[in-house]
């Protein structure tokens, strides 16, 4: 028998009865309801699992409603006519009711007892698909308050880490040894500043210790997922607390590495401006307005793209091909912590070519500019900058006060279209044929 078999063998499961705890089936999304009394009926454990059930008991809305089941991955499909397996890493069912999706995860035992699991030789885990037992499932967790599995069946919560009394005291805690399992998966590092943050909890000593050590493994992450974690922790609603968090644990070089750089050498009013996008940003997002990754990277990039773009206009270059010369540098550096896709990529050069058009622009070109489909971004970059404390002279209310006083329907054309009015061809003296653009 494995150690992590004979450990989960002598584990003894709390329960908590449904007349104790506050979770109830009127707070969980009807599909994953659905998910869960399908597997149960079908002759499957059932259970919500991590993140839904410790927002539950802290009385937060849960953004996710993740499923844990005995059931494998094909008996998973075969019970769900909507579902699809994803994953090789780690094998998942997406189980879709419209644009909802819940998540279905057979229980994990130790990636070390089988051959579909899979670890390098510095602790990563790179395939993790051995099935086991909930108690095995439950040490395979990474902190205590998502270890916490609510059954259909009987309506009581199975703490086996004892994740209920860390919420109750507001601690986050690893499971097992915090080292080890920030090696088997540097995101641990980055997933304990964002709980913290989002959460309001402390790190215990004895958790938060390693990550100043193991914190460097996150440069082996793959950029894509690394993006993820930047979506998560500064497009969830607690920016700024994530943000902080993340300079406090030092972590912050392994997402925007020139950043952390820059805001470690006193850059002058750098830390200001992220300040204020990110408060920005979490307002918009507790109003339910849209965000855009976009506009974080344009921030947290600008001294960067600043400094590049004088040295371009320094050896003559006009301003905005600085600024666009400028921008690729930056990106391709950028590129190699976090992916950034062209989706949000664009527009954020985009934002940032028109910041000297901002400055020049008079009489009918900045009339014209108030149609450009990106000036609301630009303009609100631009307010932005002078908010956190750099000297813009009167431009910020120059356009605030053409806004104003613009017509209602002024460049509407534009904006819809995108594109400028498309003209009739022309056509060649004695000819039939028009000139063709390739």
């Amino acid at each position: 028998m494995s150690k992590s078999s004979a450990v989960a063998n002598n584990l003894r499961a709390a329960v908590t009865p449904r007349a104790q705890h506050p979770v109830s089936r009127k707070s969980i999304s009807r599909a994953a309801v659905k998910v869960l009394y399908g597997l149960k009926d079908a002759g499957f454990q059932a259970h919500l699992v991590g993140g839904g059930v410790r927002d539950l008991l802290l009385g937060l809305e849960p953004k996710d409603f993740d499923v844990a089941t005995d059931a494998h991955p094909e008996q998973i499909k075969a019970v769900f006519p909507n579902c699809r397996l994803i994953g090789r890493r780690f094998r998942l069912a997406h189980v879709r009711f419209g644009r909802e999706i819940i998540e279905v995860a057979t229980f994990r035992a130790s990636h070390a007892q089988g051959s579909d699991g899979e670890t390098l030789d510095d602790g990563r885990i790179v395939r993790d698909n051995v099935f086991g037992t909930i108690e095995e499932d439950a040490l395979r967790r990474d902190f205590t308050a998502n270890a916490l599995y609510y059954n259909i069946a009987d309506f009581s919560i199975i703490d086996y880490a004892g994740g209920i009394a860390d919420i109750e005291n507001k601690t986050l805690r690893m499971i097992g040894d915090p080292a080890t399992r920030y090696r088997e998966d540097p995101v641990r590092c980055l997933r304990a500043a964002r709980f913290a943050a989002k959460l309001g909890f402390s790190i215990h000593p004895d958790t938060e210790r390693p990550i100043a050590e193991t914190g460097s493994l996150l440069r082996e992450i793959p950029p894509a997922r690394m993006f993820e974690e930047v979506l998560k922790l500064f497009q969830s609603g607690h920016a700024v607390a994530s943000f902080a968090e993340l300079r406090r644990l030092d972590l912050l070089k392994y997402l925007f590495p020139a950043s952390d750089a820059d805001l470690k050498a006193g850059e002058p009013g750098f830390d200001r401006l992220i300040d204020c996008a990110l408060r920005n940003t979490d307002k918009r997002i507790a109003e339910e307005k849209p965000v855009t990754p976009a506009f974080i990277y344009a921030v947290m990039l600008w001294p960067q793209v600043q400094r590049r773009a004088e040295t371009y206009q320094q050896s003559g270059e006009p301003p905005v091909p600085s600024i666009f010369a400028a921008a690729d540098e930056v990106i391709a550096r950028q590129l190699l912590s976090t992916s950034l896709p062209k989706r949000f990529s664009i527009p954020m050069r985009e934002i940032w070519g028109m910041q000297p058009r901002l400055i020049t622009s008079k009489g009918q070109r900045a009339v014209r500019l108030l149609a450009h489909p990106r000036f609301r971004a630009a303009y609100d970059f631009l307010c932005l900058r002078e908010q956190a404390g750099e000297d813009l002279g009167d431009h910020p209310q120059r356009w605030t006060q053409m806004q104003e006083s613009a017509p209602a329907n002024e460049g509407v054309s534009e904006k819809r279209s995108g594109s400028r009015r498309r003209r009739r061809p022309r056509h060649k003296r004695g000819g039939a044929s028009g000139n063709k653009r390739d």
